[in-house]
């Protein structure tokens, strides 16, 4: 998506060689125009694969999803980081936050996720993989299948690809970045060259 891959040298910030802020339009504030484009290329992406449920970890994920999920008229499951009082049947897993240097332990209520479900995982980022693991975990957990995993920005110089690709999934990245040195995006483009 050239749109976003726009969105990112305009607006993103790189703070390390392995940080991308992305909080003026993705993570933070949210711009919904950009999110509904989003969400049509991921329906676009993934029209074929009869997906029932779209699987997502709060927060940054949810506005892509959702906007994925109006698109392809089916519902959106957002994966807790935190267990709620009211939250007594679930399926849990522990994710690793790279940027936030903790663990979480994610929880999604069984009621929301059956083993009849094909499900889409969307994340706002894809860098080591780790919380598309976690969330591969739950929707296993339940006995679903996954139709795929759709990223909005990929940070393809770090593993999480290659981990994801090596058990079997579909990964779709919207934005592919291949580097962030010396404060510059590069991305990785449909025929292979860099901009």
């Amino acid at each position: 998506m050239l749109l976003l891959q726009e969105k990112i040298k305009n607006e993103g910030k790189v703070l390390s060689d392995y940080v991308l802020k992305v909080d003026s339009f993705l993570n933070h504030q949210i711009d919904p125009e950009l999110m509904q484009k989003i969400g049509k290329e991921f329906a676009r992406r993934f029209a074929t694969e009869e997906i029932t449920k779209i699987v997502t970890i709060e927060s940054s994920g949810i506005a892509p999803a959702v906007m994925a999920a109006l698109e392809m008229g089916v519902k959106v499951v957002f994966a807790r980081k935190r267990k709620s009082l009211t939250l007594h049947d679930a399926y849990t897993a522990k994710v690793y936050s790279f940027t936030k240097q903790e663990t979480n332990e994610i929880v999604v209520a069984k009621e929301h996720l059956q083993s009849s479900d094909r499900v889409l995982i969307i994340d706002d980022f894809l860098a080591n993989g780790q919380a598309a693991l976690g969330l591969v975990e739950l929707v296993q957990q339940a006995g679903a299948s996954i139709a795929g995993i759709g990223i909005v920005i990929e940070k393809s110089f770090q593993e999480g690809r290659s981990l994801l690709e090596k058990a079997g999934f579909r990964v779709e990245s919207l934005a592919e970045v291949v580097s962030l040195t010396n404060g510059t995006v590069a991305f990785k483009q449909e025929e292979g060259a860099l901009v």
